[in-house]
C-alpha cells in the first residue's frame, strides 16, 4: 500500500489538509490526503467533499498553482448530511520533504504552511526544532495540535502535526495468520515489528508501517522482546509450540508490557499455564495472557477472519488505553479474550 509520503516522493502531487472543522464534519484538523494525476492516498472524509478536493488538487497540478485555500459548507454546497463546515488547505508538495517525512514516520513532526503571501513551508521535529524551510518562521503552539494561526504580521499559517503511531505491535510468526494480520494492520494507526527466524517466509514488500526482523536464534528473539518499546503489544503465533513458549517466557520476564496474545485453543492455554507456573512465572501475569485471541463471537478459523478479529481487538484495546491511560491492561484483556485459534 502506498501512503501519502511515498506517493509524493515519486510523482508530482498536491497535499490536501483539513485546516478547520466547524460543527459536524467527517474528519478533524490535520487530516490529510495526497492527490496525484492518476492516484491518491489518504482521505479527508470521503463523499462529495473528497471528490471536490481531488478535482481541485488535479487542477492545481495542471495549471501550476502552488496553494489554494477554500471553505466548504457540507450541507448547502455539497449536499452532505453531516452539515458542518470544512476549510481545506491545498499545496503542491515537495518531493524532498516527502522523503524526509517518510524517513521520520516513527517520530513526530510539525509542518508550518503559509496560507497568505509567498509560498513558505517549514518542517520541525517533535520538540519544535526546525529541520527544513526558510529561516525566520513564526513561533507556534504545539499544545494546540493541528490548527490555523495568525502571525504577528497578519499572515495566516496552517500548523499541521504529523504524528508518529503511538501503538506498537510485536508480531512473532510469518505463517498464514501472521501474514493476514500484517495485511489487516497495514492502514491502521500503528507500527509493527514482524519477527520470524525463517527469512524466506517474508514477502518481498511489506506495508510502510511494518519492519521485518529475521531472528536467527532464540537469543535474538528474547533480545527483540527485551528491546521492544515500553507498553508494546505482542502477538505470538510461530510455527512451533516450543518456540511460542520461549517467546511468551521472554514477554513475561520483562516489565512495561502493554498486552499480549497467544494464538491457540483453550487446551493450549491450559498447557501453557501449567508450564509457565512450573517455571515460576507470576500467576496474575499469566492470567493476563489472551489465549484464544480475537473478539468473542467470531469463531472462523480462516486466516483473514482471525486477522480481522484480532485487528478489531487491538483497536479496541488501544482506543480504550488512549481514553483511560490509567486503566489496568489486565482488566481489558479479560474482557476481550475471544475464540479465534
Amino acid at each position: 500500500m502506498i501512503d501519502e509520503w511515498k506517493l509524493a516522493a515519486g510523482v508530482p502531487a498536491v497535499l490536501v489538509t483539513v485546516a478547520i472543522g466547524e460543527g459536524s464534519v467527517p474528519r478533524g484538523p490535520g487530516t490529510r490526503m495526497m492527490v496525484a494525476a492518476d492516484s491518491f492516498a489518504g482521505t479527508v472524509g470521503g463523499g462529495h467533499l473528497e471528490l471536490r478536493a481531488i478535482e481541485i488538487g488535479r487542477a492545481m497540478l495542471a495549471d501550476g498553482r502552488a496553494r489554494h485555500f477554500e471553505r466548504f459548507a457540507l450541507g448547502p454546497s455539497l449536499g452532505q448530511c453531516c452539515g458542518g463546515v470544512v476549510h481545506l488547505a491545498f499545496e503542491r508538495f515537495d518531493a524532498a520533504q516527502a522523503r524526509l517525512l517518510d524517513a521520520r514516520r516513527g517520530q513526530d513532526s510539525w509542518r508550518l504552511v503559509a496560507i497568505d503571501g509567498a509560498p513558505d513551508v517549514c518542517l520541525f521535529d517533535g520538540d519544535g526544532v526546525q529541520l527544513a524551510g526558510a529561516a525566520g518562521a513564526p513561533p507556534f503552539d504545539r499544545q494546540l495540535g493541528s490548527h490555523m494561526m495568525a502571525a504577528a504580521d497578519g499572515r495566516r499559517y496552517l500548523v499541521a502535526k504529523v504524528e508518529a503511531p503511538r501503538n506498537h505491535l510485536m508480531l512473532f510468526g510469518a505463517g498464514h495468520v501472521g501474514a493476514a494480520i500484517i495485511r489487516a494492520m497495514a492502514a491502521l494507526p500503528c507500527s509493527v515489528t514482524w519477527v520470524d527466524e525463517r527469512a524466506d517466509m517474508f514477502p518481498p514488500e511489506v506495508p510502510a508501517n511494518v519492519t521485518v526482523e529475521a531472528a536467527d536464534a532464540l537469543d535474538d528473539l528474547a533480545a527483540l522482546v527485551a528491546n521492544a518499546p515500553d507498553g508494546a503489544s505482542y502477538l505470538v503465533m510461530t510455527h512451533s509450540h516450543a518456540l511460542d513458549q520461549r517467546v511468551v517466557e521472554a514477554i513475561l520476564a520483562r516489565h512495561n508490557v502493554g498486552w499480549f496474545g497467544l494464538i491457540g485453543s483453550n487446551t493450549k492455554r491450559t498447557q501453557f499455564e501449567r508450564r509457565l507456573l512450573a517455571r515460576g512465572f507470576d500467576q496474575a501475569r499469566i492470567a493476563a495472557m489472551a489465549c484464544p485471541i480475537g473478539l468473542p463471537g467470531i469463531t472462523g478459523k480462516e486466516p483473514a477472519v482471525i486477522a480481522a478479529s484480532v485487528a478489531a481487538q487491538l483497536l479496541m484495546l488501544w482506543q480504550s488505553a488512549a481514553q483511560s491511560p490509567s486503566a489496568k491492561t489486565a482488566s481489558i484483556n479479560i474482557q476481550l479474550v475471544g475464540s479465534a485459534t
